[in-house]
């Protein structure tokens, strides 16, 4: 039982005091010596001691890896807030008393919070600062400064602040410039088309970038390309201006050459191009291809052809302002001698004495004065048809009274009576007319001093014949109806 109990320790509770006992009644039963047990006892003093000693140095090194990381912590947790450079914000103990597994995870919670802000601000920094850099190279014409790096020694928000008021300062300089860059190209465009120049090649050659077919954002904001931009503007503004000079010279030279050769409007549509910019200042002039050299090229041959038929074409105008003439004073009724007067014109138009330009507005002057002539006597005339119309339904109205048959129900007997009834009228009214028209030609001829003349006749004559004519005509009416009356 005795070896039972000692090989089964279990079954009681185990202690130092207990084991020793133990050790005791095992070397009382098998007789040990008290060397030999003494012997025995150092031994296990000895290991027990030795088993201490381990124990107290693992505490110690534990002890000061504790120690180690908490001064770590403590270190970095000043050198975060230092960075972040925001204290006040996080929740930062200030326990130095208590376990240092306590002063651990005391500080624990604020480190982890300021890790996450350094990363978060981090993060913010190279954000900015990569926006700037590349605002920078692109205003640069596009040198690569190389990748950026975030200084982790100073991440406080008035640095961030610094740095997003630079961001802003340098995103509005971009807008600038690529508002500035689009207006460039606006005028290019514009320019070109007026010019009619390849206007893709022309602001790819100032930077590949400025293609309509790249997006807005892509195109190039650098010194460089603005300063080439600008003398483009200037090379093509200096070319637009040369050319409408040279078109506006061209344009008065064929004017004066339309108006000398008396060119019809038909002709002159023909050339509405270049004319409709004769008088128009370089900003006035913005259609498409309104500079174009090829018109100009054509104006020129025009020009060439002008001035090449203008001679031969002297004697064609000159007879057609002649005729202009003589309409003039046929619809005026005045009786001009056509043939003497182009013998005139054919004469001096050979012999070559008298310049185009003159003899062509001699004959202006001519047509002027007949016109003014004309419309003198146009209130005249008019009365004159007036009454000639008059005298006409006159005329029928005697014929329709020796009808016998104008009573007649024929066909169109009652628009016969019609116009008879508004003839009586205006018969009725003819002697007033030919009174107003005396007096109207007499007073002409005094302020005229001449006589006026119808169709190569004296008005007044053909007045004062009518009313001796008409006279003799009332006169034999009424013999007739006196001798009616008697045989009645």
């Amino acid at each position: 039982m005795a070896v039972t109990e000692a090989e089964n320790p279990l079954l009681g509770e185990i202690t130092c005091g207990t084991l020793l006992q133990k050790l005791q009644e095992i070397w009382d039963e098998v007789g040990e010596s008290d060397e030999e047990r003494d012997k025995l006892l150092l031994q296990i003093e000895e290991e027990c001691l030795n088993v201490y000693k381990k124990k107290v140095e693992l505490a110690a090194k534990s002890r000061a890896e504790l120690l180690q990381t908490l001064s770590d912590a403590t270190v970095e947790l000043s050198n975060l807030t230092t960075a972040l450079g925001e204290k006040s914000y996080i929740d930062i103990p200030d326990k130095t008393s208590g376990t240092i597994k306590e002063q651990l995870s005391a500080i624990a919670p604020a480190l982890e919070q300021l890790w996450q802000q350094k990363e978060e601000r981090v993060r913010a920094f190279s954000d900015v600062q990569s926006q700037i850099q590349k605002i920078c190279e692109e205003i640069a014409g596009g040198l690569n400064n190389g990748p950026h790096v975030v200084d982790e020694t100073d991440l406080s928000l008035k640095r961030l602040d610094d740095f997003q008021r630079k961001l802003q300062e340098l995103q509005k300089e971009k807008s600038d410039r690529l508002q500035k860059v689009l207006e460039f190209v606006s005028t290019v465009h514009d320019l070109c088309a007026v010019l009619r120049l390849d206007f893709l090649s022309t602001v790819t050659e100032v930077h590949p970038s400025l293609d309509e077919a790249n997006g807005v954002q892509t195109k190039s904001i650098s010194n460089e390309t603005l300063a080439r931009l600008a003398k483009t503007v200037l090379t093509l503004k200096e070319d637009k201006m040369q050319r409408l000079k040279k078109l506006q010279e061209l344009a008065t030279q064929l004017t004066d050459l339309w108006n000398l050769m008396d060119t019809s409007d038909e002709e002159r549509e023909l050339f509405d191009h270049v004319t409709s910019n004769i008088s128009a200042s370089v900003h006035e002039v913005t259609a498409s291809g309104a500079l174009a050299l090829d018109l100009i090229e054509q104006a020129e041959v025009e020009v060439d052809r002008l001035d090449q038929l203008k001679s031969s074409r002297m004697k064609e105008i000159a007879f057609k302002k002649q005729s202009e003439l003589e309409e003039i004073y046929a619809r005026a009724h005045i009786e001009i001698k056509p043939e003497v007067v182009r013998e005139r014109i054919m004469s001096l138009i050979d012999a070559g004495n008298t310049e185009p330009t003159e003899l062509l507005a001699d004959m202006d002057s001519q047509i002027a004065k007949a016109k003014e002539e004309a419309f003198s006597r146009k209130e005249i005339l008019d009365r004159v048809e007036k009454w000639m119309s008059a005298c006409e339904e006159e005329s029928w109205l005697e014929d329709y009274n020796r009808d016998q048959n104008r009573y007649s129900a024929s066909r169109g007997a009652h628009l016969n009576l019609k116009r008879a009834e508004k003839a009586r009228i205006l018969v009725s009214k003819i002697t007033a007319m030919v009174d107003t028209l005396i007096a109207k030609t007499r007073a002409w001829e005094e302020e005229n001093s001449m006589s006026f003349e119808y169709d190569g006749v004296p008005l007044l004559a053909m007045l004062d014949e009518y009313t001796m004519l008409r006279q003799e005509r009332e006169d034999e009416k009424r013999r007739l109806k006196v001798s009616c009356f008697i045989l009645c």
